[in-house]
């Protein structure tokens, strides 16, 4: 069994994002007599998993629903995870895409109507991008 401390320091995560992932059902703990946290060693992987999931995008409810795939009755295997991740691959290429758009756009009107820059007037004339709705209409694709 882990400390909150030690788990926080190999995972690189904040002691109040492990008690915050825990509110939400994402880890488990148990309780010293002390009253501490105390996580078993699995709780890693669920978190690097979590890390992970954030980082492609994923919601913290999406993480949820994910990792109560998991089996309860054993510490999940690699094969348990790869199928978890396996179809992650499509997100992250919308991601990238998404990536690749605001790269493109950085220089660029963002085709947010506004037709406060001398080039929006010309990219955006009769405001097109207004019609088609609020905020950044050309990076949103």
């Amino acid at each position: 069994m882990l400390t909150i401390t030690d788990v926080s320091r190999r995972s690189g995560v904040a002691s109040s994002a492990l008690r915050f992932y825990e509110e939400r059902g994402l880890i488990a703990s148990e309780r010293a007599g002390s009253g501490h946290r105390r996580y078993h060693r699995s709780a890693l992987r669920r978190i690097a998993f979590i890390v992970f999931a954030q980082r492609i995008g994923l919601t913290l409810e999406e993480i949820g629903a994910e990792l109560a795939q998991l089996p309860a009755d054993r510490v999940p295997s690699r094969r348990d995870w790869s199928r978890l991740s396996s179809t992650w691959a499509k997100r992250i290429d919308q991601r990238i895409a998404e990536l690749q758009r605001l790269r493109s756009g950085l220089g660029e009107c963002i085709g947010c109507g506004c037709l406060s820059i001398d080039r929006c007037r010309l990219a955006n004339p009769v405001d097109v991008a207004g019609r088609k709705g609020p905020g950044a209409r050309y990076w949103l694709g």
